[in-house]
């Protein structure tokens, strides 16, 4: 029988510096396929809580030397890092396309967005300065930021670069050790970033990164030796993972999915709104938390519908529109179409059956708009993930505004007008983490930290930016008083 060569090595764990083998020689494994062309690529382990355990031990080994570290540094292995992304950009972003099917204008802007994350990291010497003051004669107090320990990260299958990013410069500079556990979807951006670390010089066992599916996900929420857990996912496990982590009292922040509403008022610039609504729905094909899934138009706004239509034709798959991550996938988009179709709901652009010349069994779903869509459709209601756009259609503001609210997620609300007023108005009145103003996929840049509302977030804090600092440390308090002759009050 002809054995089959992998593009890329199979995919083994990563503990103490090292690639190792999980520690059951039974560990069953999952191939690897690219969505681009659903050729087998690689194979990775489905670990064992063992491993996660040995993953853990190797962190707390290495935690003393690290946490005891001066952050001035431990900063500069990353500064050194932020060079090693920066020099491989291309490669790591011709990784990122073939493993999760982005274009590669796409997988290059995860990548620079990495390094502004990693960039972020170095500037956090100066963000956590401890305080201290002269609290009564002669006493002085002082409040310091100290690691936690090991703290895990679990990341999702959609930005295999970027997301790891989210958690590991922040955590590490902290003086964390940690535990990655990427998706089984796309775990070969995990190894790359292990290996530039310690070319950057991380000392070993500071960064391990375990492979698998759900038993290692369980074994981290379960693990003692676990002081944090964050999640990136669907908000169905994000719930799990959050109620589980935080009965075994551990912190943890775990980020679910979206359904982002795009206001759009009939005195938005319609070339502006229709290439910002089009952009936003169809981006990484429509598979990021930040998507504008759902458009709400305002009154009379069947000219910018129009122009929607006309700049999403120009969104091709396979030219500037990347794959979805699998055939399943691929299927239950098209399946959300068909039901909104069936429920009465008017496809004016339809994305279902796509082929790619050269790529035919790659997995692909062109852009979609969907018309006259009710607020009781599923299609209005739950996470589609693909590049799909629901149009509802309300006579004012208010009535949009109660659509927006009506949704269980709050990660992003936009409005698209001229109008500083009704801007303003939605700003302070959508249910949502993260607004945008005439900007369809509104993310913070750093400092300014990534998180949402309602079912989008579990948990205190945010993942990113200044507000990560309070999850990844605790508070130590010291007073102090040496000077024996100072007079003494209630306070010393």
């Amino acid at each position: 029988m002809e054995v089959q060569t992998l593009k890329y090595p199979a995919v083994r764990n990563y503990v103490a510096g090292q690639s190792t083998p999980d520690p059951d020689p039974g560990t069953a494994t999952l191939d690897v396929f690219s969505p681009l062309t659903g050729a087998l690529i690689s194979t990775v382990p489905l670990s064992s809580a063992a491993a996660l355990d040995a993953a853990v031990q190797a962190a707390q080994a290495a935690f003393p030397e690290w946490a005891g570290t001066p952050i001035k540094e431990r900063v500069q292995i990353f500064y050194r890092y932020k060079t090693l992304l920066e020099r491989d950009l291309q490669a790591l972003a011709d990784l990122v396309r073939e493993e999760n099917g982005k274009t590669y204008d796409e997988a290059r802007a995860e990548v620079e967005k990495a390094i502004e994350l990693t960039e972020f990291a170095c500037s956090l010497p100066q963000l956590i300065a401890g305080e201290v003051l002269e609290v009564s004669k002669g006493v002085e107090a002082r409040a310091e930021r100290k690691p936690l320990g090991v703290v895990a990260s679990i990341a999702p299958f959609n930005f295999p670069n970027m997301v790891p990013h989210w958690t590991i410069p922040n955590a590490l500079v902290l003086g964390n050790t940690m535990v990655l556990k990427p998706s089984e979807q796309v775990p070969l951006s995990a190894v790359k970033i292990a290996e530039l670390l310690q070319e950057a010089g991380l000392p070993p066992g500071v960064l391990n990164i375990v492979n698998g599916g759900r038993e290692v996900v369980e074994a981290i929420c379960d693990h003692p030796g676990i002081q944090a857990v964050s999640f990136v996912g669907s908000t169905k496990i994000a719930k799990v993972v959050y109620v589980r982590a935080t009965s075994n009292l551990k912190r943890c922040v775990a980020l679910g999915g979206a359904k982002n509403h795009l206001l759009v008022l009939p005195d938005a610039h319609p070339d502006m709104t229709a290439s910002n609504v089009a952009a936003s729905m169809s981006g990484c094909a429509g598979q990021r938390c930040m998507a504008g899934s759902t458009m709400v138009g305002v009154g009379a706004v069947d000219h910018i519908v129009a122009k929607l239509v006309e700049e999403a034709r120009k969104i091709v798959p396979g030219q500037n529109l990347g794959s979805v991550i699998s055939r399943e996938a691929r299927e239950r988009i098209e399946q959300h179409i068909t039901e909104a179709e069936a429920a009465g709901a008017k496809i004016l652009l339809d994305g279902r059956n796509a082929v790619v010349p050269g790529h035919e069994h790659g997995y692909y779903v062109g852009p979609t708009v969907i018309d006259h869509v009710r607020p009781d459709m599923r299609i209005a209601q739950e996470e589609v993930f693909g590049p799909v756009l629901a149009i509802l259609r309300t006579n004012t503001l208010d009535e949009a505004l109660a659509l927006e609210n009506a949704s269980r997620y709050g990660n992003a609300a936009a409005v698209f007008t001229q109008s500083g007023s009704h801007a303003r108005y939605v700003m302070d009145h959508a249910s949502a983490g993260m607004i945008g103003v005439n900007i369809g996929v509104p993310v913070p840049r750093e400092p300014f930290s990534f998180g949402g509302w309602n079912e989008s977030k579990f948990g205190a804090c945010d993942i990113t930016g200044k507000s990560s600092i309070e999850f990844w440390t605790q508070l130590k308090k010291t007073t102090v008083k040496w000077n024996p002759e100072s007079r003494v009050n209630w306070m010393s």
